[in-house]
């Protein structure tokens, strides 16, 4: 019998694109889309997330508010931000991103600027098909600390050391809590519902840290 794993995004992917013509087409596609893209060495990759994306995306953006209540630290989430820098020439939309160490930094700001502002600090792609593109080297070369991919089954984690991401066992912001522990709890909320899940994931969370 041959399981087949639920369409959870689709991707179209362009090749040959200056980055001027991709800064074009972000300004003309505009903010009210569901889309996001991603630019690198002249590939544009769109992304149309479906419902398995969007329900893990936003489970995960819920238990990233649980840990920082429960760890003492302010945070600003920034959703799918869309990332430029022109002399990198790269590009890139996350799912989810945070501000948390730099957090008072942007906190009043309505508009991110990277020729100005700090890059976020904690990144989220969820990622259920392989990506055209390398997010990796995009957002390692706007020098964002942390980095997270979920593909609907293992949660990695990744730090900025040296210019280059490595995966790590544990998370550099949440150091006290087993984040790769994290699907567990998007697979409980199939059963128990998101509500009921959150709460499961402080009582964790909880645990872990009076553990540490």
């Amino acid at each position: 019998m041959v399981i087949t794993a639920p369409l959870a995004e689709t991707r179209t992917l362009l090749q040959n694109i200056s980055w001027q013509t991709f800064k074009t087409m972000l300004a003309e596609m505009g903010d009210e889309r569901n889309s996001r893209i991603a630019y690198d060495n002249g590939i544009v990759e769109i992304i149309t997330p479906l419902m398995p994306h969007e329900n893990s995306n936003r489970l995960i953006e819920a238990f990233v508010g649980v840990l920082c209540e429960e760890l003492g630290l302010e945070v600003k989430s920034t959703g799918s931000l869309t990332l430029t820098r022109d002399d990198l020439e790269k590009g890139g939309e996350p799912d989810s991103s945070y501000y948390i160490q730099n957090e008072s930094i942007v906190r009043d700001k309505e508009n991110i600027d990277l020729e100005t502002d700090p890059p976020p600090d904690l990144m989220l792609e969820v990622e259920y098909s392989r990506p055209k593109v390398d997010k990796l080297s995009i957002y390692a070369a706007m020098g964002i600390p942390e980095f997270w991919r979920y593909n609907g089954t293992v949660l990695r984690v990744y730090a900025l050391s040296a210019g280059q991401y490595i995966e790590v066992e544990t998370s550099p912001t949440f150091p006290v809590v087993l984040v790769k522990q994290i699907p567990l709890f998007i697979l409980q909320a199939k059963q128990d519902g998101q509500i009921s899940t959150i709460r499961a994931f402080r009582t964790w969370v909880r645990q872990q840290v009076t553990e540490s």
